[in-house]
């Protein structure tokens, strides 16, 4: 007998209006947690959402629309483990590190 896993969850997020570290926070705790949402305010809180509590937890698909604006606004350098990244790849390490499957359109 196969048992059959159901698919993880997709949510959208609507990358149209990122155009700093705050827009992509309100942005992220709407797409997951509805209007007004909240799912983090910087790197260690979105990895503290991903445990749990917070709203869903991974494993789940985002889909992030016009990731092309965050990527342009969402920089700075930042340290992960021995890493530098910018702000906007430090995101998507940090949502891929703990089982978000991340979708950039």
């Amino acid at each position: 007998m196969s048992v059959t896993r159901p698919e993880p969850p997709v949510y959208v997020l609507d990358g149209s209006g990122v155009t700093d570290r705050a827009a992509f926070y309100a942005a992220l705790g709407a797409a997951l947690n509805g209007p007004g949402g909240y799912y983090g305010s910087n790197l260690d809180a979105l990895a503290d959402c991903l445990h749990g509590g917070f709203g869903p937890t991974p494993p789940f698909t985002l889909v992030w629309e016009d990731a092309g604006t965050a990527r342009r606004h969402l920089t700075g350098t930042v340290v992960i483990g021995e890493r530098r990244l910018d702000y906007f790849d430090a995101i998507l390490a940090t949502l891929r590190s703990e089982g978000v499957a991340v979708q950039l359109r």
